[in-house]
């Protein structure tokens, strides 16, 4: 009766899993949290608020699962990645997180780009600095809040801060750490000499384990604040698209993930070190294997909806927009969506990028506008598709995760816009089940991330097929989707 905890820190709430030896997961509890926007082009988070999402989740297991909690034998971690996190010597957290969404050291990844150029910056961090990337932010809290920049004694993921929280222990996994911008990808280490460059004191950077190693155990302290049994192992963890890979039995090459989660990603496992030298997508270190996860980012996806739903339609539901574009015909009868509402990544890497509906006609009306953003979101997931094919990345099936995987509407929509066979897990909260599969390689209890694999991992009997007479519609809307931001983006600023 054995039994692992998995926490996922996502960017609107915080899932934590119990997963039975034998049974697999048997109940998963979350708890919401919203993003602070204090000012245009600023998203930020309290670390505290997340602390107390994760114990509010915690205390939920025990009190459901007295007697399978008292057996928790592992603790692992999914993180939402890139977001930075300031403590100073007594732990104390020095500043709200600036997370992914924080459009405000745009200035400063730019300067990265003039200072370190293309080559340079791929042939170190596989990736373009961009904003809401945590080396880019603190070089904006270094010249903004010099006072804040003083007392830093470690900069840590947001994950990370969770587990110190449980183990009193700093520390940083190479998966997460790689999304920051400032590790050598290739090495999985800190890139101390670009660090010394820019005059950031080499300590405040914790040591970079791999996601399965234990990172400590849980402290006594944590013990009385959450009712975990002390002295349960911990792992480092990883982030969130690395865990939700493995939650979603994606651990070799040619399986793809499809995410529409606040933020949306394509995203691949390659056993080799490979990145696009146009740096349009991101190659990130994986959890497992000392491999790499090659993925390409869109930044409101399931955000976009929401927006949708809340601030435009004031919907009730996310089932009554499905049922609205499930009304009117593919192709939303030409009206075009593009969901760059806080910049985007791939393939354009431009924070200033803007949202727009286009092609708007007295024909129209709200299906056709739910449609064309559920539309518009697979061409952008589409736009990292492409580039995956130039870099020789097999897709050989794609598994649809996220929300977006509960919607059959929009399960469609990406079977017929990416043009393959899409497939289901039948577990939920693929990153929690990430989470737990890793805990459990990296404390024995599972012989290896491979057989948790096996073991946990299963799909829906259900699969979406695209559609052979949509094909040629859709790829000339697709292609009309990506003239629009060439055409547009000069006047997006």
């Amino acid at each position: 009766m054995a039994c692992i905890l998995g926490i996922d820190l996502g960017t609107s709430s915080v899932k934590s899993m119990l997963l039975e030896e034998e049974e697999g997961p048997v109940h998963t509890a979350a708890c919401a949290y919203a993003v602070n926007i204090p000012q245009p082009g600023y998203a930020q988070q309290s670390p505290i608020v997340w602390w107390d999402a994760v114990k509010h989740t915690i205390q939920e297991l025990k009190a459901k699962c007295p007697s399978m909690f008292q057996n928790i034998r592992a603790v692992g971690f999914s993180g939402q990645m890139h977001g930075l996190v300031l403590t100073g010597k007594d732990g104390e957290v020095l500043r709200p997180a600036i997370i992914w969404l924080d459009q405000r050291s745009d200035l400063m990844a730019k300067q990265m780009h003039e200072n370190l150029g293309m080559g340079q910056m791929g042939e170190i961090f596989h990736n373009r600095a961009f904003s809401g990337f945590a080396f880019p932010s603190l070089l904006w809290v270094k010249e903004r809040e010099p006072e804040v920049f003083a007392k830093i004694n470690s900069i840590l993921m947001p994950k990370d801060y969770i587990r110190f929280r449980m183990t009193g222990e700093l520390g940083a996994d190479a998966s997460d750490a790689s999304s920051s911008c400032i590790l050598d990808t290739g090495k999985r280490e800190w890139a101390y000499d670009i660090i010394e460059r820019y005059g950031i004191p080499k300590g405040i950077f914790p040591p970079v384990h791999e996601a399965e190693e234990t990172a400590g155990y849980i402290t006594r302290r944590c013990a009385k604040e959450t009712g975990l049994p002390e002295g349960i192992p911990v792992v480092y963890g990883s982030g969130d698209q690395p865990a939700q890979s493995i939650g979603n039995g994606a651990v070799k090459e040619g399986l793809i993930i499809s995410n529409i989660g606040t933020g949306g990603q394509i995203s691949a496992y390659s056993a080799t070190d490979i990145y696009d030298p146009k740096l349009r997508i991101h190659t990130f270190c994986h959890a497992l294997n000392r491999a790499y996860t090659i993925f390409g980012a869109t930044l409101c996806s399931g955000m976009s909806m929401n927006w949708l739903k809340d601030k435009i339609l004031e919907a009730k539901s996310y089932q009554e927009l499905g049922d609205a574009a499930a009304e009117t015909e593919p192709g939303a009868g030409g009206l075009l969506y593009l969901p760059y509402l806080t910049g985007e990544r791939t393939p354009h890497m431009d924070a200033g990028a803007s949202g727009m509906f286009f092609g708007m006609r007295l024909i129209h009306d709200r299906r056709h506008f739910v449609r064309s953003v559920m539309e518009g979101v697979v061409y952008s997931l589409k736009d990292s598709l492409q580039i995956f094919e130039q870099m020789g990345l097999r897709a050989d099936r794609i598994i649809a995760s996220g929300g977006g995987a509960a919607s059959p509407i929009w399960l469609q929509i990406q079977a017929d816009i990416l043009e393959k066979e899409i497939c289901v897990s039948a577990v939920k909260e693929q990153a929690c089940l990430g989470a737990c599969i890793l805990a459990g390689a990296g404390t024995g209890m599972l012989e290896s991330t491979e057989e948790g694999v096996k073991r946990y991992v299963s799909f829906r009997g259900d699969t979406y097929e695209p559609r052979e007479r949509l094909k040629d519609m859709y790829r000339e809307q697709h292609r009309k989707y990506q003239q629009l931001y060439q055409a547009a983006k000069g006047l997006m600023r």
